[in-house]
């Protein structure tokens, strides 16, 4: 399907999906803006995390050197994937290796980036998600359609409906339903041979993984089955603890509309000796998967982005269709700007956007996303640009701008384009005029004021 078949199956509905996702998005993007005025000065932060995240970015391969080498020292192994295949690859035979048939997965958006699961079940490996949204996401057979709210675009029938085949029969209510996902999830981390988990930040300084949750999950995947697997996109860096701590007072704002994360894990190498708890083994694993491609380009800064998720729910378009309709699992203003980048075949989703700029308003990094959008259009624009060309010649003549039939506004403008191009004409109409065009009133010789 394409974006617009997409879009209108979105549109099609009732409108509870549009009401499911303002009630949710509305909710932590008013948080977002209280929580900012509790920090000093929050514009001049903003434009300092703009300008850290600038210059790890400047600095990617030196520092990603200096994580691989410190994560090592630590006890744990590093891989760096060039794609999503070798990442998976990766995961999977450390699977084999160990003999993992069960695993637990905390929310990690790079792990459906690269096919994980599908991965894991190809070899008999159960691959299960512990975030709750993850989580009925999977059980109803649908990806995320969020960076950090997975299923918020699903109203609280829904969620009924999704645990009801468990045994769920607490209704609607949210406690009701968190305790039973507490139940009956508890086992899965007594039994999985791994756990997988994504990485919020890296501090190379120290090769310390830092994830933010609001569930407990995060921790118990990560501390304890035997063998622990965190999957990071290579960008998701900081050359020091310094940093970390200014990100991540931004992200837990304008991600959650909290202070801080309810959960804030850091992770230093596998369980040493005399350790309590903690895995057997540490495995990163760094996913290139066409990031390095996007390095020194015009739209480099799109790699800042620390994947809190405000750019979603301050967006129009994504507000009105969802995140299924990116139809990747990078969804909202970000996704359209990042996913055409990394993946060829993808440039009609740099146009899923009305260019308003309340993306870049809310970004806790100041991310520019509407100039990267139009730069995104830019550089696909070839056969648009083809077009505007050929209109652009036929009515610098006269007669072929008579004969087009504009001047009178008597077609719309599909009308006036040729078959491969009409899509792009669909929905848009030529400005209607009042009374008769400049050229009809000259040929009767009027008096023109």
């Amino acid at each position: 399907m394409t974006l617009r078949e997409r879009e209108r199956a979105a549109l099609a509905g009732d409108g509870r999906l549009q009401a499911s996702i303002r009630r949710s998005a509305d909710n932590v993007h008013d948080r977002w803006l209280l929580t900012r005025t509790e920090l000093e000065d929050a514009d001049g932060l903003r434009e300092a995390a703009r300008s850290l995240r600038s210059a790890a970015i400047a600095r990617l391969p030196e520092l990603l050197a200096q994580l691989a080498d410190n994560v090592e020292a630590a006890g744990g192994s590093v891989f760096f994937a060039g794609d999503a295949e070798e990442a998976s690859g990766y995961v999977a035979g450390v699977a084999r290796r160990r003999g993992v048939k069960l695993a637990v997965k905390s929310k990690s958006m790079v792990s459906e980036e690269i096919g994980l699961s599908e991965r894991l079940q190809a070899i008999g490996v159960e691959a299960i998600e512990t975030d709750l949204g993850e989580w009925a996401q999977q059980l109803d057979g649908e990806p995320p359609s969020h960076i950090l709210a997975p299923a918020m675009h699903k109203s609280y029938e829904d969620w009924v409906r999704v645990l009801a085949p468990l045994g769920y029969d607490g209704g609607v209510d949210a406690n009701a339903m968190t305790a039973f996902a507490r139940r009956t999830l508890r086992q899965s981390f007594l039994e999985a041979g791994m756990g997988i988990t994504g990485v919020n930040l890296a501090i190379a300084e120290s090769g310390t993984l830092m994830t933010v949750t609001n569930e407990g999950n995060g921790r118990l995947t990560a501390g304890r089955p035997p063998v622990h697997v965190a999957i990071m996109g290579m960008e998701r860096i900081v050359a020091s603890w310094a940093e970390a701590d200014l990100l991540l007072a931004l992200l837990s704002r304008a991600g959650a509309g909290v202070s801080i994360g309810t959960y804030v894990n850091f992770v230093t190498g596998p369980r040493r000796p005399g350790d309590l708890d903690g895995p057997e083994e540490l495995h990163l694993v760094i996913v290139d998967n066409g990031r390095s491609n996007v390095l020194g380009s015009a739209s480099q800064e799109a790699l800042n982005c620390i994947r809190c998720g405000a750019c979603l729910n301050a967006c129009p378009v994504f507000r009105q269709i969802g995140g299924h309709a990116y139809g990747d699992v990078y969804s909202g203003p970000i996704g359209a700007v990042i996913v055409p980048l990394l993946r060829e075949g993808q440039e009609e989703l740099s146009h899923a956007s009305s260019l308003c700029g309340a993306c870049w308003k809310a970004c806790p990094v100041a991310i520019p996303l509407h100039d990267l959008l139009l730069q995104g259009r830019a550089d696909h624009a070839g056969s648009e640009r083809a077009l505007w060309r050929a209109w652009a010649a036929a009515w610098s003549s006269p007669r072929a701008f008579a004969l087009s039939g504009a001047p009178a506004g008597l077609r719309p403008p599909q009308s006036l384009v040729p078959p491969p191009f009409r899509e792009w004409a669909r929905g848009r109409e030529l400005p209607h005029r009042e009374g008769a065009t400049f050229r009809a009133r000259w040929r009767r010789g009027e008096v023109l004021e």
